[in-house]
């Protein structure tokens, strides 16, 4: 079992037929062998959706007049749930209650909101920064209509019961995972890793 065995298990059925091509090729030397595998992963194709919302609610009432409230697909409540987490500095019960509607059978529990304002008190801004047109130089201000984008990584499973997808933060250089779980035809978040520390915002820089 060597390295490309490993990688083929993670990787879309698309692309092992690539790999299986790029392993048997042993009349080239290393270097081309790797420019090859590259050129296959490159081939992978990810899956991304926007979501253009012309309000930010705030409160669950008001979350629940959006369509993506249906929570059919795990990509509207990831996204959902940034919309969520935004209204922690603002409004704490509307917050949980926002998030314990996308938990669904799962409610937060005192530790989670304990977590939360930990994370808050230190960065109250982290939800803004996955917003477009937000950065660090602008104090993390969206752009308006506000959008949230929300991708797959090449080896996302969108069949399973535990589905992981990722956002981007404009203050950070890695993107950040959320996992929901399918019930029925709909889907709850499970975790999510989206309050870990960003960069400072210009406002609250001396040296910006």
């Amino acid at each position: 079992m060597g390295i490309f065995d490993d990688l083929k298990r993670s990787l879309q059925q698309d692309v092992k037929m690539e790999l299986n091509h790029v392993k048997r090729q042993t009349n080239v030397s290393g270097v081309e062998r790797q420019q090859l595998f590259s050129k296959a992963i490159g081939s992978i194709k990810t899956k991304t959706e926007t979501f253009t919302f012309q309000f930010l609610p705030q409160n669950l009432n008001e979350m629940l007049q959006l369509p993506e409230a249906q929570l059919t697909s795990p990509f509207q409540t990831a996204a959902l749930t940034v919309l969520a987490l935004r209204m922690f500095p603002i409004d704490q019960n509307a917050c949980i209650e926002m998030l314990n509607y996308l938990k669904g059978p799962q409610p937060l529990v005192a530790y989670d909101v304990q977590f939360m304002r930990d994370r808050f008190d230190y960065c109250p801004y982290v939800a803004e920064s996955f917003f477009a047109g937000t950065s660090p130089q602008n104090n993390y201000t969206p752009s308006v209509p506000y959008q949230i984008k929300v991708r797959t990584q090449p080896n996302t499973d969108l069949n399973g019961d535990r589905i992981t997808l990722f956002l981007d933060s404009s203050g950070a250089d890695s993107d950040r995972p959320v996992t929901l779980r399918r019930k029925g035809n709909q889907y709850f978040l499970w975790e999510h890793h989206l309050l870990s520390g960003i960069r400072q915002r210009a406002a609250d820089d001396p040296w910006a």
